[in-house]
């Protein structure tokens, strides 16, 4: 238990370092059009719980904001801003569950130096392996504020084995992958 919360608190970690296999999917609202907004705000209806420690929070955080202003929009506060994003951190454990069967007696006997005749006559082996993983997402949700309705969601989503070296770089690279297909300001 005390290694699957040691994961959990890398995981959002571990989702930037994959790389190339941080798979990235969003879904945008066709009725929205983003040219009348101009300003955001960081949101988290949900308090500070998550399964990741503070650091790597503000890391997010951090890359949001920079992915936000990126794309032409005006930092501002949570009563104010036109756009509200919430970042959401979701991690929890999986397996691979794997079979190899080892067989002898293809066609008769096998062994290292000897092929016999027969049908059924060898024997066969099989062993399991179980491999256990952190399943990480990373989620941002825009938000229309006034409205209530969400407009655009970015999901970043990869298997977690460990934790990785420079979360500064990778946390702030998983953010821009995830938010590149976010509209820009108009």
């Amino acid at each position: 238990m005390k290694k699957s919360l040691l994961y959990s608190a890398f995981a959002l970690l571990m989702l930037a370092a994959c790389g190339p296999t941080l798979k990235v999917t969003s879904d945008v609202n066709k009725q929205a059009s983003f040219a009348g907004y101009k300003t955001f705000a960081l949101y988290n209806p949900a308090g500070q719980k998550s399964p990741i420690s503070e650091l790597n929070r503000d890391r997010i955080n951090n890359g949001v904001i920079a992915a936000m202003v990126a794309k032409g929009y005006t930092q501002s506060d949570t009563t104010s801003a036109d756009l509200l994003v919430n970042p959401i951190t979701i991690a929890k454990q999986g397996q691979n569950v794997t079979a190899n069967t080892d067989y002898y007696g293809y066609g008769g006997f096998y062994r290292p130096y000897y092929w016999g005749g027969g049908m059924g006559m060898g024997s066969s082996n099989t062993t399991f392996s179980v491999d256990k993983y952190i399943d990480g997402s990373l989620i941002i949700d825009v938000i229309d504020r006034e409205k209530r309705s969400l407009l655009w969601q970015g999901v970043g989503n990869s298997q977690i084995d460990g934790p990785i070296k420079d979360p500064d770089t990778k946390i702030p690279a998983a953010v821009t992958k995830i938010m590149a297909s976010f509209p820009a300001k108009m």
